[in-house]
């Protein structure tokens, strides 16, 4: 059992498996942002967001529906 910690700390043979097990990452990220029509709706859309110089609806009727409230003094 120890010899394959031997083995594995040697940089030439955990640099081939850190780059499979990234490798590997890179692709389960790169699948889950590319599939799904919904989730491609949505993540097309944020690209608009620096541009949005007015807050979302949802925001604007929360700041409406809230007064200023003073405190009484």
């Amino acid at each position: 059992m120890l010899d394959w910690f031997s083995w594995f700390t040697h940089m030439e043979n955990s640099k081939p498996l850190a780059l499979l097990l990234f490798f590997g990452a890179f692709c389960g990220v790169m699948l889950y942002v590319f599939t799904g029509k919904q989730r491609a709706k949505r993540l097309e859309s944020y690209k608009y967001i620096p541009f949005d110089d007015e807050p979302p609806e949802n925001l604007r009727s929360e700041q409406r529906s809230q007064s200023p409230q003073g405190d009484g003094q």
